[in-house]
């Protein structure tokens, strides 16, 4: 019997294996993915073992799903039969806009449920990580997955009802960011920065940014006005972003997430 087993292992799945492989060992964990080609060479880098979906469903106590959202229902039917026979178990889904209540349904019974929603700076031991418990997951298998999934970063407790709400910032949030110190980088070079040092630039300053957010407690209002001398140059930028459509932008971007993931839990 293994300790965990991950069904995908593709970007986010071998992210999340990885934190727990670092934390159990690859000798407790088992892999599998749609592409068998894929896994193996996942198994051969990390020195754990290659089943197939109801192999895993039947030999590990706690088995990640790492498939998208579309794939969830086909899995469910496949590996269903096998769990729905099975004791001391416990499901980890991280399919955007997928329900608890949903994944039961697929399953045909109701089964013990941690679901997450990492995002990609996991990868780097920075993610932020929401997670809720469905009621007939025991609280000591809850403690071990979250326990193997710290490493990855923040954990954070959220109510089910608001997870695709905190998935449309801490899950998209990433790929705004990205595109902002690709803007701030591209504006450097108009001022006359080579292409190097505008965005290693704007890479560090989004990050010393944050960390400051982060240590300090203050609000981002507050900080932001730490920077702004009455009269000088940052206000002035500032100023300018107010008179555009830069917060209206924002969270037309966050909206538009938070639709689609509705909407793909709804399997459109």
């Amino acid at each position: 019997m293994y300790q965990f087993g991950f069904i995908g292992v593709g970007h986010m799945g071998a992210t999340l294996a990885n934190a727990v492989i670092g934390a159990v060992g690859s000798d407790k964990c088992a892999v599998c993915d749609a592409d068998d080609g894929r896994a193996k060479l996942y198994a051969a880098a990390k020195g754990c073992d290659v089943l197939p979906a109801r192999g895993i469903a039947e030999k590990c106590r706690i088995i990640l799903l790492g498939v998208k959202p579309q794939n969830m229902a086909e899995l469910a039917a496949d590996i269903g039969p096998v769990l729905r026979d099975r004791d001391g178990y416990a499901l980890v889904t991280m399919a955007a806009g997928i329900t608890i209540e949903t994944l039961c349904g697929m399953l045909g019974f109701t089964a013990p449920i941690l679901r997450i929603m990492p995002n990609t700076p996991a990868a780097v031991g920075a993610g932020c990580m929401l997670y809720a418990a469905g009621d007939r997951l025991r609280t000591e298998d809850r403690d071990a997955i979250l326990a193997a999934l710290r490493p990855t970063g923040e954990l954070v407790e959220t109510p089910e009802t608001l997870i695709d709400a905190g998935c449309a910032i801490s899950g998209c949030g990433p790929a705004f960011v990205y595109k902002f110190i690709l803007a701030l980088a591209e504006a450097g070079e108009h001022v006359g920065l080579d292409p190097a040092t505008a965005l290693k630039l704007a890479r560090q300053t989004v990050l010393g940014a944050a960390a400051l957010a982060a240590e300090s407690g203050e609000d981002p209002q507050t900080l932001c006005g730490q920077v702004c001398s009455p009269g000088g140059s940052t206000i002035e930028g500032v100023r300018s972003l107010e008179a555009g459509t830069f917060a209206a932008e924002v969270d037309k971007a966050v909206r538009a997430s938070f639709d689609r993931t509705v909407a793909l839990g709804k399997g459109k």
